[in-house]
């Protein structure tokens, strides 16, 4: 029977493959299709089986079929007389026919059908899934309700319009399960942090028991053809116990990955970004001062098309535009080398790549008459259709920036955890009147670090220079992450760090404990 299933296996590879280049790899994003590999799929079979009670009737399913990298798993994994069922879900005809083809008189029952709109009957006791990752920009809205209204019912899960269609997958999964019964769900790690993850991890913590979150390393992508980074998720049906602990582990592999920690679900209750764990350990909020105690965060500018709206000085010399009517802005932070940025005498930055940002409050009237080449230039991006896109349509002036002032540190946006420098992210020392784009992340004194700053001229470098030296697990931690290790800081997440290390450069005033979320704080 062994060599029978590995001839199967060999078969369904190749099977895969040639389905796969049938379609192009937009419609398979589109449709969030991305075949789990054959390692990978037993792997996450073992670990399940050695979660269920010794030599129990399985009865399986898989909602997200595909052509059975799971199902080949379990047949290699477990004796034929333990199966008591195998169900499986697959609405793609493209690759359910030649599945249900595949696999005929192997024991698999295979739905030609859309799981959502499954009638659910709780018999599984083991249930393994790689869902298809489809973004929830590709649902309609009609779609949309259907399945919140759905997954409500079937979880009590209340999923946000902004959640990805496996998280619909995963609430609905909850009606099929026997009381007991083991889930296995090789989903993207991106619920862990954002917003609409919020509910999945609700439910993670209070409907069912959560074993276990296995996080790959970002580098490491689990699947070629799709750039996310990848979680697995086990839980069992069936609410927790008290004191329970979720065991959290990264890279390696699921049997032996590099890094383990145990975390109280109580801890996970009040921590609104998972993949801190295992790297980092439980800390308490309310007594360590952040970074937003000192420094207001904002994102930088968005300009609504930065090919227009930001030009170099040759080409605002060259059209005859008023410099009057731009702003001093910093280019990409590829194009900064260095991590201080000095002024020239008008305040504009000394750098070889000097840009700026169209930014005028004049009317298109006074324009007219005082700058007609500038009013040639509005005419060229009217011809562009600017004045429709969201961000323009939504000014006063389409043409008209948001008021954002120089910051004299600005964080780049994007950052890789692999950097060479051993920096994922860079804090720049911003000496000119610049502003930034939204490719930055601008910080700007707290009235508290204001003082502060009055009272030491040189503490702004200090802090400067205290950022840049942060151990990267301290902004990694709080930052979010995208296949291939590139991770991305939105102003709140960077806020959060902990800024212990400003404290300890301000001999004036210290933050006093439980009070900082207040904005209160006590003059020594």
């Amino acid at each position: 029977m062994s060599g029978t299933i590995a001839a199967k296996e060999q078969e369904r590879l190749t099977l895969q493959a040639s389905l796969d280049a049938e379609k192009s790899q937009a419609e398979r994003n589109r449709l969030g299709q991305f075949a789990t590999p054959s390692g990978l799929a037993e792997d996450i079979v073992r670990y399940a089986v050695a979660l269920l009670p010794p030599d129990v009737k399985v009865h399986f399913l898989d909602p997200a079929f595909g052509t059975g990298s799971f199902y080949s798993a379990l047949l290699k994994v477990v004796p034929k007389r333990l199966i008591a069922e195998a169900l499986g879900f697959e609405i793609d005809p493209h690759y359910g026919k030649p599945a249900a083809k595949l696999w005929k008189d192997m024991g698999l029952v295979l739905k030609l059908a859309d799981f959502t709109d499954a009638k659910p009957s709780p018999r599984i006791n083991l249930l393994i899934c790689n869902p298809p990752y489809v973004r929830h920009h590709h649902l309609h809205n009609g779609d949309k309700l259907r399945l919140q209204a759905r997954t409500q019912q079937a979880s009590g899960m209340r999923i946000s319009g902004l959640a990805g269609l496996y998280c619909h997958f995963l609430g609905l999964s909850h009606a099929w399960m026997t009381e007991g019964a083991v889930a296995g769900w090789l989903i993207p790690s991106e619920f862990m942090d954002v917003n609409y993850g919020q509910a999945v991890k609700r439910y993670l913590l209070d409907r069912v028991t959560l074993l276990h979150i296995h996080r790959f390393d970002p580098n490491d992508v689990q699947f070629a053809d799709a750039l996310v980074s990848s979680a697995i998720v086990w839980f069992r049906n069936g609410r927790p116990p008290a004191d329970h602990e979720v065991s959290f582990t990264f890279g390696g592999t699921l049997f032996e990955p590099r890094i383990t920690r145990l975390i109280s679900a109580r801890a996970l209750a009040r921590e609104p970004k998972w993949t801190r764990f295992p790297v980092a350990d439980v800390r308490s909020r309310s007594d360590v001062p952040t970074l937003s105690d000192f420094f207001k965060v904002k994102r930088g500018i968005a300009t609504g098309d930065n090919s227009f709206f930001i030009l170099s000085e040759e080409e605002i010399a060259m059209r005859g535009l008023p410099m009057e009517a731009f702003t001093p802005i910093l280019p990409s932070p590829r194009y900064l080398p260095g991590d201080e940025v000095m002024a020239r005498k008008d305040g504009s930055p000394d750098i070889d790549r000097r840009l700026f940002l169209l930014d005028t409050k004049l009317s298109e009237e006074e324009i007219h008459k005082r700058y007609p080449a500038l009013a040639a230039y509005l005419e060229e991006g009217k011809a562009k259709g600017l004045p429709e896109r969201y961000l323009c349509k939504h000014r006063t002036l389409w043409y008209a920036q948001e008021d954002r002032s120089p910051a004299p540190i600005v964080c780049t946006y994007l950052g890789r955890g692999d950097a060479k420098s051993g920096r994922p992210f860079r804090f720049i020392l911003n000496g000119s009147r610049a502003t930034v784009a939204n490719v930055y992340l601008a910080l700007y004194p707290t009235p508290l670090m204001a003082r502060e700053m009055d009272r030491d001229p040189a503490l702004l470098r200090k802090v400067w220079s205290a950022l840049n030296e942060l151990p990267p697990d301290i902004l990694l931690g709080e930052g979010r992450v995208y296949g291939g290790g590139l991770h991305k800081l939105e102003p709140t997440e960077l806020g959060n760090i902990p800024a212990i290390f400003i404290t300890d450069l301000l001999p004036h005033t210290t933050v006093a404990p439980r009070t900082k979320q207040l904005g209160l704080f006590a003059e020594a």
